[in-house]
């Protein structure tokens, strides 16, 4: 914004109100003489003349009506920078506000999908079905599924082994087969729902010891393939271990028709007391070849190698695949005012703050597992320090623990984090993932009927990434109104993923319905309607507005 020039125009306002005055007193005088019948009528035709040219030369000179004037460029700017935080639409004033409206299904211990690890592949559709209905009813727009959750996978994969959390048994295919991700990923399309594939990168086993597959990455690299605790975590800072994580992430990204790769707060082990994470004869070795760095920074240089390298490795296949993550709420202690608690950045060695100056994700989505009250980990105070630590401008989506409300936490509780997330959506926090599914499915403490009336009572389609995209698609063609029923003809652009329907009330236009890409008419109640193309970044097309009696 060029506050010169608002001075310059300030001071041009000051001397065209000057001239006014003066001209209006000037003008006073003449009709006093008018009416005095003092001048001819040459003359008044003379000062009338005058005074017309001297109006018109002093407001050219008014900010408001001046070519040199930079008001329409001060909307401009206002509105590109709304334009690119994703909260309005250019094309018009049909709009709604833009909101990542997520959930986590953890696979890993059964925890949301499946429920067990012994299920027919009919009842395991079927949950799944359930799920993506349940989001769909709740106006949910995001499945962030867990399909990795220790080194196996919940789809075909020729890297890895089947999941135990799936078939019961390490490396048995689903029978009769089928490939649970690409399922999932055609059911949540239809219904206008974005699939985020989840990974673990680097956690080998959860629990328990049953053996592995022999294509497990602990049966070929067992070398790199530490107890620690009840876990088995693999070494972050073999070259080995860090191919297998790449290679797998971009298998799926290959092959999959996924919206986004997503990776959660599981780096080196959260800490255990007592036990050192047993590296030490990896790091003795960089040592002797020459390495320089600390034991800290060695590892964290581990994880900030293979962010990078997953992050350039996504966008130069897909470019248009987003790449989020979900670190711990607390970067350091202290770096959030009056905060204190775990030190994710010498405890599990992830500089997230260093991701995000670098811009190596697309959105940010830190688990603030907090109420809002507690000055020690505050729910607004950390919120305000991850959004002024985004100098790339990427999007922040707050994880939310939605487990809490079972025991813990009034259902109220949630409703004012998002309300205090939405709040700060000109900072770019554009949303809310909650944890876990299963309260959802469950309707625990009747949480679906709070969401359904007061969080998400109507749709949103997710925020524009406009580093990514920010072409719109072809605007929707052949519109045909009959008898109540809304038609047009279906794309031949493969970039379309849905048709987004507004109705305007009186207070406005509002986005009410979004229907799948296959999906050509609806039918409405009597009213004025418009219809959008949207693509896979949630770009929308300009519209066609038609009425309906």
């Amino acid at each position: 914004m060029n506050w010169n020039s608002i001075q310059q125009q300030t001071r041009f306002w000051s001397m065209g109100v000057k001239r006014l005055k003066s001209f209006t007193r000037s003008l006073h005088n003449h009709i006093q003489r008018f009416r005095l019948g003092k001048i001819t009528r040459f003359q008044r035709y003379f000062a009338f003349s005058v005074c017309c040219v001297f109006l018109g030369l002093t407001l050219i000179q008014f900010p408001v009506l001046s070519t040199s004037v930079n008001i329409a460029t001060l909307r401009q700017e206002q509105s590109d920078n709304l334009l690119a935080q994703g909260i309005v639409n250019s094309t018009s004033a049909i709009y709604h506000q833009r909101e990542f409206r997520g959930v986590w299904v953890a696979t890993v211990a059964n925890i949301d999908w499946p429920s067990k690890s012994n299920l027919s592949v009919d009842q395991q559709k079927f949950e799944l079905i359930a799920i993506l209905n349940r989001m769909q009813e709740l106006n949910l727009n995001a499945l962030i599924l867990q399909v990795r959750p220790n080194g196996d996978a919940l789809y075909s994969s020729s890297i890895e082994p089947w999941s135990a959390w799936l078939t019961g048994s390490q490396g048995t295919p689903p029978n009769p087969y089928y490939d649970p991700l690409q399922f999932a990923i055609e059911e949540a399309h239809k219904r206008n729902i974005e699939l985020h594939a989840w990974f673990n990168p680097y956690r080998a086993r959860l629990r328990g010891n049953a053996p592995f597959a022999p294509n497990h990455m602990a049966s070929k690299f067992p070398q790199y393939a530490y107890q620690y605790g009840d876990l088995v975590w693999m070494e972050p800072g073999a070259r080995e271990v860090q191919d297998q994580t790449f290679n797998v992430i971009m298998d799926v990204v290959q092959r999959y028709d996924v919206d986004g790769i997503h990776l959660d707060d599981y780096f080196y082990p959260y800490p255990k007391d007592g036990i050192p994470f047993p590296d030490s004869q990896i790091y003795n070795a960089y040592r002797a070849a020459g390495g320089t760095l600390g034991l800290g920074d060695w590892r964290r240089q581990n994880v900030n190698l293979m962010i990078k390298r997953i992050h350039d490795g996504i966008k130069a296949t897909k470019p248009y695949v987003k790449f989020g993550i979900s670190p711990f709420g607390i970067y350091r202690p202290g770096a959030a005012p009056g905060t204190v608690g775990l030190d994710q950045y010498d405890s599990l060695y992830a500089d997230v703050k260093l991701w995000i100056e670098q811009g190596w994700m697309d959105y940010l989505s830190p688990q603030l597992y907090w109420k809002i009250d507690p000055p020690q980990q505050s729910y607004p105070v950390l919120l305000d320090w991850w959004l002024q630590h985004n100098p790339q401008r990427r999007h922040v989506y707050t994880g939310n623990a939605l487990y809490r409300i079972d025991n813990e936490w009034p259902i109220s509780e949630l409703q004012r984090q998002v309300a205090i997330s939405r709040q700060r959506s000109p900072q770019l926090s554009l949303g809310n993932i909650f944890f876990s599914m299963k309260f959802f499915r469950d309707n625990r403490q009747g949480i679906n009927e709070v969401f359904k009336s007061a969080i998400y009572p109507t749709p949103a389609l997710v925020p524009p990434m406009p580093w990514l995209d920010n072409q719109p698609p072809e605007t929707p063609s052949g519109i045909q109104v009959n008898s109540g029923m809304i038609s047009w003809m279906p794309s031949a652009e493969n970039d379309i993923r849905s048709w987004a329907i507004y109705q305007q009330f009186s207070n406005g236009w509002q986005l009410v319905k979004v229907v799948d890409k296959n999906t050509t008419s609806v039918r409405v109640n009597p009213g004025s309607y418009a219809i959008r193309a949207v693509d896979r970044m949630g770009n929308e097309s300009v519209e066609q507005v038609v009425s309906v009696s």
